[in-house]
């Protein structure tokens, strides 16, 4: 069983439901686990979870959803080392853009900057071939994390 923090970046609310699916799916499989769809770092830090799973769409070109933002930049510039703990993440966006999945690349890259070890290489989901990203989330969720229970 591990404690999982969820961190949603949501622009019209494709990964909010994501990641509200997600949490319910990994409390089904034994794991406890937060959804913070506003997080802020203390809040996250104070969890003191085993894993970060981060699940964002992509705005604009390549950027961060809004609700998101604060707490990328708040990792970044107090970089609280996630030496031994594991992180995932799964990212949206449309494969028509030459930005596709920006979010997660910024994401992950600052991920594995302080010192995260990948449970999994990145998911990305193209708009372009699902409108339902959850058929596609949800059942990676559930081989990467039933591992662990």
């Amino acid at each position: 069983m591990a404690k999982i923090a969820v961190m949603v970046g949501s622009v019209y609310g494709g990964a909010q439901y994501v990641a509200e699916e997600a949490t319910s799916l990994l409390g089904t499989m034994g794991h406890q686990s937060r959804l913070f769809a506003e997080p802020k770092l203390d809040d996250v830090l104070s969890f003191n979870a085993d894993i970060w799973l981060v699940i964002s769409s992509t705005t604009g070109q390549g950027d961060i959803p809004d609700n998101l933002l604060p707490f990328y930049l708040d990792v970044q510039s107090r970089f609280p080392l996630l030496t031994g703990k594991h992180f995932a993440v799964i990212a949206l966006g449309d494969s028509s853009y030459d930005t596709f999945c920006g979010a997660g690349e910024q994401l992950r890259a600052l991920l594995l900057e302080i010192q995260g070890t990948e449970l999994s290489p990145m998911l990305r989901i193209d708009a372009g071939e699902t409108l339902e990203p959850e058929t596609i989330a949800l059942p990676w969720l559930k081989q990467q994390f039933s591992a662990l229970s």
